[in-house]
């Protein structure tokens, strides 16, 4: 039987704090009826990204997941080599696990987005619009 359970993994967004962010998106995701694991990823000083998500347990936790929900301010095409958000979307793919993005600026083209190999990007802003956004996202994984 498949997963039920969604991995939100979010880092800030402006004012938020990624906690909050990934608290507010798998609100939504309840909503429509998901279990949701939270994996809120603050970039620890001096930390790689690799290091960062080995300390998060983030393989293991992806692979029990029917999908990831990628959550990061701003995609830009010219940010994403060696962001976090890359790094997780890359072995999302690897390992066969569906990638959704919640940005609340979305600045790739089709293209960049195919690269990054997302499903849909969905934008939000504030607290609110993240509860709605998962709520989006819920009907479409």
């Amino acid at each position: 039987m498949p997963s039920r359970t969604l991995l939100v993994a979010a880092g800030e967004f402006d004012d938020l704090s990624a906690e909050r962010v990934a608290a507010a998106v798998a609100r939504g995701l309840q909503d429509g009826g998901w279990q949701t694991d939270d994996c809120a990823i603050e970039a620890a000083a001096g930390a790689g990204t690799r290091v960062l998500l080995d300390s998060l347990r983030f393989d293991a936790r992806m692979e029990r997941s029917r999908a990831l929900i990628v959550c990061e301010r701003c995609l830009r095409e010219d940010t994403l080599a060696g962001s976090v958000a890359f790094e997780i979307a890359t072995r999302a793919r690897q390992r066969g696990v569906p990638a959704y993005a919640v940005t609340a600026e979305n600045r790739l083209d089709s293209f960049d987005a195919r690269v990054l190999d997302v499903q849909a990007i969905v934008q939000a802003h504030g607290a609110r619009s993240l509860r709605t956004a998962g709520r989006k996202l819920a009907a479409l994984v």
